[in-house]
């Protein structure tokens, strides 16, 4: 599954796949869905269905992209769930260290095992870190990602599920937000959004609107394709000016 659909990177790999729900945000996992699908299709790799499965096969994948690619790592699972022992991640991460060619994003809501495991160990130079905040409950996630050394550190707000309100944003280079898609999406506010990007644009932090998702900013349910991705008007997809690039 190298190939995607998310614009804000070109490749994704997943020497793990599976997870398990950890807050809100998780509620209706697009994740879970495609698992179950393809494990229907009798994709081997599916075989466990969503369960936590460590792939060793998958691990080397990023040698062969001869292009240099920015790389979602772990879009059908989570690095730092519980149940992928810190050892497994030292693969993946030496896998990084010898493709310095690509720059690799890496996205948990387990912010506090991410943090434990990079306090004993250097965050590559390609390496851009980043956690989930859809809701007032998780923004101490930004907490325990503000002083990690890492190239580019970045929050998600996908699912963006209410008003964040005041968002300390020392330390973040870039942030992402985004409507929930499928059946069951709960709507995003245009408030939301705006008071995001007017804390961004004060700090000077380029800010990524994805997509409204399956409700609209007119408050209509429709096609996520129909709603778009306009911000008052406008496609406001910046991203992350990359200081330290190998």
């Amino acid at each position: 599954m190298a190939t995607t659909s998310i614009e804000w990177t070109d490749k994704t790999w997943n020497p793990i796949t599976g997870c398990t729900k950890i807050s809100a945000g998780c509620e209706h996992c697009y994740a879970a869905v495609m698992a179950r699908r393809l494990k229907g299709m009798n994709k081997p790799k599916y075989a466990n269905g969503f369960n936590v499965t460590l792939h060793v096969e998958a691990l080397m994948e990023p040698t062969f992209w001869s292009n240099s690619c920015v790389i979602f790592v772990c879009s059908m699972s989570d690095l730092f769930h519980k149940d992928v022992p810190f050892e497994f991640i030292d693969k993946v991460i030496d896998v990084i260290k010898i493709t310095p060619r690509h720059n690799y994003q890496i996205l948990t809501k387990r912010a506090e095992r991410m943090a434990e495991y990079f306090a004993s160990r250097q965050i590559p130079k390609n390496v851009w870190v980043g956690v989930t905040v859809e809701s007032q409950a998780t923004k101490f996630r930004l907490d325990c990602l503000r002083n990690l050394k890492a190239t580019v550190k970045f929050i998600s707000c996908e699912p963006l599920l209410e008003d964040l309100g005041k968002l300390n944003l020392t330390g973040i280079d870039w942030i992402i937000v985004g409507g929930e898609s499928g059946t069951q999406a709960r709507p995003m506010k245009e408030d939301w959004i705006l008071n995001i990007k007017e804390q961004a644009d004060m700090k000077h932090i380029p800010f990524f609107f994805k997509q409204w998702g399956t409700w609209g900013a007119d408050g209509i349910k429709r096609n996520k394709k129909s709603n778009g991705k306009l911000l008052q008007g406008q496609v406001v997809q910046n991203m992350p000016i990359v200081k330290h690039l190998l």
